[in-house]
């Protein structure tokens, strides 16, 4: 796994749930003192102690602490960045959801190794979808629902969620547009303010 996915665990643990917990996730799952290095590789089994302690720790589903951490993703104030980099998909939550499709060639150009799920976008209907995750590593579909339900909230939409069992590898999204002016959103703009 990735360093930067690694280490977007370890941020989200930490900023959610304090060092101490960080620290007994860490020492229990074998990671090093200083925790994960952004750019470097691990084992899968490494990221999967790291969940499996957390999950214990906090007494929650794997599926649960996936879907927070696609939250905070967006909605955290020190990720701003990602979240102007997922809100450049479009001008509407519908547009931002089409984009997805082109999401792990972007993120790519920025990091050449960065391995993220394959995401595919079916339209079944006007306001009905499916986001298919498809990726080496089990849980994407419920990090994606996550990350799904804060970037339906930053654009001010309503939308309904559900992620169904995995077939054949693919972890689905069902997403249903239910009015995509619903609230008024967050503000955003194209040009970033110096702060």
């Amino acid at each position: 796994m990735h360093g930067l996915i690694n280490r977007s665990i370890q941020c989200f643990l930490q900023d959610t749930y304090g060092p101490p917990l960080w620290r007994s996730v860490a020492e229990e799952s074998g990671v090093g003192g200083d925790g994960f290095e952004a750019m470097l590789n691990y084992e899968d089994r490494l990221t999967d102690d790291v969940l499996g302690a957390a999950c214990r720790h906090l007494d929650k589903s794997r599926e649960a602490l996936l879907e927070d951490m696609g939250t905070y993703l967006v909605s955290n104030p020190r990720l701003e960045n990602l979240r102007r980099l997922l809100r450049f998909g479009g001008s509407n939550f519908l547009q931002f959801l089409h984009s997805l499709d082109d999401l792990r060639g972007r993120a790519k150009l920025a990091v050449d190794d960065l391995d993220l799920p394959d995401l595919e976008v079916i339209d079944d209907s006007p306001v009905a979808f499916r986001l298919e995750c498809r990726w080496h590593w089990p849980g994407s579909g419920h990090l994606m629902t996550g990350l799904l339900r804060a970037m339906a909230d930053d654009y001010g939409a309503l939308v309904l969620l559900e992620v169904q069992d995995a077939r054949n590898g693919v972890e689905t999204v069902v997403v249903e547009l239910l009015d995509s002016a619903f609230s008024e959103g967050r503000s955003f703009d194209l040009a970033a303010r110096a702060g």
